[in-house]
């Protein structure tokens, strides 16, 4: 008899719900027994699509990861509560695979990360969906692999299709603002191609509202670029945008000092194109899971495979932590309009005024 992960889903919501969905259906080493929502709406949703397939539903998260036989939870609530959660899991035995960010605040990231520390027989993940994309992976590898010699810049983007109902406005309020909320995967990005042990140098940001002006309340942008310069002679470029007319334009650029590497320069639905009177053209996803589903799908296997066979998790849980940092660095330059700078131990130094665009 194959053996599974015994797992349950906390938090219902769009990503949730995918999350539950891929462990219920689509990682065959995982068998999804319990979801937990206080949400109506999405208890409704779970009695249709989970309940039938023997999933305990739960609208008490406490009472959820008490369920006997239970090994593991996918943490996709809101982000206000992923630390407490987690930490809550770990108490009880429970491997872990968290949505990012752990959280908004740095002392509270540490926490889930001394937490983890105390648990090491725990697997504890934070989702980073792109390191388990093919294409950044293949990327990663041709780079290791000394394609392009010393890689030295970084230029990489999350922009979303503009959407136009004000949520994005009312989400600022508790998200961290657009770096830490959005450019977080670009920034793990680094950490993953640059090397871990990386140290931040200086930090400077620059941002406009130029489609939500509402967002001005709440000290946020709706378009953002940050640059991040590091001890070891590197430099990073992040773009974060919710205001694109076409979709989902995710893309990253690795040079080296002998070539670079790009994923989705040409971000593309699929291979159609349609060639008509005006011209030829193509689609593009609608939002970031049209683009990495499968890398979700992935992130799924994988984690289970390291729980049931005790493996090596493909990321660190520090790293988690060291990306919120340094994009609550961008944002803190990017709101104050000063350029942060850092010595080689971590520590911050004298603060300047950024310089004009």
């Amino acid at each position: 008899m194959v053996q599974k992960l015994k797992i349950a889903a906390a938090g219902l919501g769009r990503m949730g719900a995918r999350h539950a969905i891929n462990f219920l259906h689509r990682t065959p080493r995982a068998e999804l027994v319990a979801a937990f929502t206080p949400d109506p709406k999405e208890l409704a949703w779970a009695r249709t699509n989970l309940e039938p397939h023997g999933v305990t539903l739960y609208t008490n998260y406490d009472e959820m990861i008490k369920q006997e036989g239970l090994q593991a939870v996918v943490i996709g609530t809101a982000t206000s509560v992923h630390a407490e959660e987690a930490i809550k899991a770990m108490h009880q035995g429970l491997h872990v695979l968290c949505e990012k960010p752990l959280s908004t605040s740095i002392p509270v990231c540490k926490q889930v990360l001394d937490e983890a520390l105390k648990h090491p027989h725990l697997k504890v993940m934070c989702g980073f969906s792109r390191r388990f994309d093919e294409s950044y992976r293949d990327a990663w590898e041709k780079m290791d692999r000394g394609l392009i010699g010393r890689p030295t810049i970084i230029r990489s983007q999350t922009c979303d299709k503009h959407d136009p109902s004000g949520f994005f406005v009312e989400y600022a309020a508790w998200s961290g603002g657009v770096f830490v909320d959005m450019s977080v995967h670009d920034i793990d990005l680094a950490l993953w191609f640059f090397g871990d042990d990386i140290q931040v140098k200086s930090v400077s940001a620059y941002g406009v509202r130029a489609v939500q002006p509402e967002l001005a309340k709440y000290n946020d942008y709706d378009n953002a670029m940050g640059i991040v310069e590091f001890w070891n002679g590197r430099v990073a470029n992040f773009y974060c945008s919710r205001m694109m007319a076409h979709g989902q334009e995710d893309v990253t650029e690795i040079i080296g000092t002998e070539g670079k590497l790009t994923v989705n320069s040409n971000p593309q639905k699929n291979f159609v194109n349609y060639y008509g009177p005006q011209g030829v053209t193509r689609e593009v996803p609608a939002h970031y899971y049209g683009r990495f589903e499968q890398a979700f799908v992935g992130e799924a296997n994988e984690f289970a495979a390291a729980c049931l066979d005790n493996t090596a998790l493909p990321l660190k849980l520090r790293n988690a932590v060291k990306a919120v940092e340094i994009g609550a660095l961008l944002q803190e330059a990017l709101v104050k309009g000063i350029q942060i700078r850092l010595n080689e131990a971590g520590q911050r130094i004298a603060d300047a005024p950024a310089s004009k665009l």
